[in-house]
């Protein structure tokens, strides 16, 4: 009889133990002293985690060329977030490759040493935002959550989970916590031609979006700071390269050399972008270095 429950009491233990690998287990706090940065990461076998970023790209503020305003108004927004006064959180959005999340990697760099802290978010992870939100909320840091290249199709629950943390939940804002995101897109989400269809005309010709349209941009009116980025033009261009090329230690005669190659590089990439003028320089460092 003995035998019979020790065996029933252990097979219950077995199946309680495989009960509890697939429940969702609640985020722990990660050691906070060993790293600037996080990855916030769901785990296949249940749970989620926040993973250290050992090696973050040492970027500088001053390494990025050509977009002095928004990288002033974000290092104002960041400074004064950092200084514990009242900050917004950001969108930057505009053309690929224009620095929108080196500006951010960058200000992380300068921030760091004053208590400033970055956790990385991917769109599919959003709905998990409240739990992270209540992990940091205790903590003396300062924490930017940072979602990259963030659009969203219809229907999407990450929209919804984004809306509430930045502005429409009954809980008050966390101080410690701001949102900082970069998008190809304004308002984050696809925009059709039939919704045009949707707009009213009043009798003195005043024009109003419908309420699909109203929808579409509530979720980027909620970020209090719009940075905007545009494509660059040839000098720019060319001024961003030399900055590089700068950076990996090339002399300046054979900057001003380089230009032709790099403008070459260019054509052949069809764009002119911050990142393309990098890949230029590291690729020209590369085969002239020493």
């Amino acid at each position: 009889m003995n035998d019979k429950l020790d065996l029933l009491l252990e097979r219950a233990n077995q199946l309680i133990t495989r009960i509890e690998a697939i429940l969702p287990r609640p985020l722990a706090a990660p050691d906070w002293d060993g790293a600037i940065a996080w990855r916030y990461r769901r785990r296949a076998s249940g749970g989620s985690a926040l993973e250290p970023v050992r090696h973050i790209a040492a970027m500088q503020l001053d390494d990025l060329k050509e977009v002095e305003p928004q990288k002033e108004k974000l290092r104002r927004n960041t400074e004064q977030f950092v200084a514990g006064k009242p900050a917004n959180n950001v969108l930057l959005t505009g053309a690929r490759g224009t620095g929108k999340s080196s500006l951010i990697r960058a200000c992380l760099q300068a921030y760091a040493p004053r208590g400033l802290r970055l956790i990385e978010v991917d769109k599919s992870d959003l709905t998990d935002l409240p739990d992270i939100v209540e992990i940091v909320a205790a903590r003396p840091e300062k924490f930017i959550i940072f979602s990259d290249d963030l659009s969203f199709d219809e229907g999407e629950p990450g929209y919804k989970a984004l809306k509430s943390i930045l502005d429409g939940s009954v809980a008050a804002s966390t101080p410690n916590v701001l949102i900082y995101a970069t998008s190809n897109r304004r308002h984050l989400l696809p925009e059709y031609m039939k919704e045009n269809l949707s707009y009213q005309h009043s009798e003195d010709g005043e024009l109003h979006p419908g309420e699909v349209v109203e929808e579409k941009i509530s979720l980027s009116e909620r970020f209090g700071l719009w940075l905007s980025f545009y494509p660059f033009n040839q000098d720019e261009y060319l001024a961003i390269a030399g900055q590089w090329l700068a950076h990996f230690g090339v002399a300046p005669a054979d900057i001003e050399a380089a230009r032709p190659q790099a403008l070459l590089w260019a054509l052949e990439r069809g764009s002119r972008s911050g990142r393309v003028a990098w890949q230029f320089a590291r690729d020209y460092a590369g085969r002239t270095a020493a």
